[in-house]
C-alpha cells in the first residue's frame, strides 16, 4: 500500500487527470469559456495558454476562432511547444492574450508576470485563474501541495499586488469558491481516502490529518479559487 501512495504522489497530475477525468482545474471547461468571454478572445485572437497540458483550453479557444497555441514543460497538446511561464518562447508584443489556468502558484511569479507582460501587445490581456489562501494552509506533502496548486498559493491581496507591480491593471476578479467545493466532492466521490490511507499506518494517519486539515480550510474559505483579467501596461 505505501508503493501505491508512492506512486500517487511521483505523479500527482496523471493521478488527478485519471480522476477527475477532464480539465485539471476548478469549473472545468464551463469556466474557461466565461474567462475567455471577460478576456474578449474573439476571431483572430492570438491567444497563448501557458501550461497547457492536454489542450482542453486550447480547443475551447479555437472553437471561438481564435490563433490558440500552447506552452509547456512537457507538450502533448496539438500545436504546443515546449517551454514554461518564466522563459516564454515568444516573440515581444505578440499576443493578444495569455491564458494561464492554475499555472501561476507553481512557478516565479514576478518572472513569469514580467514575462507575460513582454510578449503582450499594448492592451493585450492576462487571463488567469489559481488557488488563492488566507493564512497558513494544513502541511500536505510537496507532491501533494503542488497537485492542488497549494504550493507557491498566496493571498487574493498579494496576487492583486503582484499584478500591479508588473504593470498590469485588474479588470475584473470573481471568486470560484463553489467550484473548487464540486470539484473536492468529484475527487471524494470517487477515491476513499479514510480507508486507504488507514491501510497505510502511521504515515497515512499524518496524511489524512492533513486532508482533514486542508477540508476545514475550503470549506471555511481559507482556500479558495478566482479567476482575474488583467490588461497590460494599463491598456483597455
Amino acid at each position: 500500500m505505501n508503493g501505491l501512495l508512492d506512486a500517487a504522489l511521483a505523479n500527482p497530475w496523471g493521478t488527478l487527470d485519471t480522476v477527475l477525468e477532464g480539465p485539471l482545474h476548478p469549473g472545468g471547461t464551463e469556466a474557461t469559456e466565461r474567462l475567455l468571454d471577460r478576456a474578449d478572445v474573439v476571431p483572430g485572437a492570438r491567444l497563448l495558454d501557458v501550461g497547457c497540458g492536454a489542450g482542453d483550453a486550447l480547443q475551447v479557444a479555437r472553437e471561438r476562432g481564435a490563433d490558440a497555441v500552447g506552452i509547456d514543460p512537457s507538450p502533448a497538446a496539438d500545436r504546443a511547444v515546449r517551454g514554461d511561464a518564466t522563459a516564454l518562447p515568444v516573440r515581444d508584443g505578440s499576443v493578444d492574450v495569455l491564458l494561464a489556468e492554475c499555472v501561476l502558484c507553481l512557478t516565479d511569479l514576478p518572472v513569469a508576470l514580467g514575462e507575460a507582460n513582454r510578449v503582450m501587445n499594448d492592451g493585450g490581456r492576462l487571463a488567469l485563474s489559481d488557488v488563492v489562501v488566507e493564512g497558513e494552509h494544513p502541511p500536505l506533502p510537496d507532491r501533494m501541495a503542488e497537485a492542488l496548486c497549494l504550493d507557491g498559493a498566496r493571498s487574493r491581496d498579494r496576487l492583486r499586488a503582484a499584478l500591479a507591480e508588473a504593470g498590469f491593471e485588474v479588470r475584473s476578479i470573481e471568486d470560484h469558491h463553489d467550484d473548487l467545493l464540486a470539484m473536492r466532492d468529484r475527487v471524494n466521490e470517487r477515491i476513499d481516502y479514510e480507508g486507504l490511507l488507514g491501510l497505510i499506518g502511521k504515515r497515512g494517519r499524518r496524511v489524512m490529518t492533513a486532508i482533514e486539515g486542508l477540508e476545514a480550510a475550503l470549506e471555511a474559505g481559507d482556500v479558495s479559487y478566482v479567476s482575474i483579467v488583467a490588461s497590460a501596461d494599463g491598456g483597455t
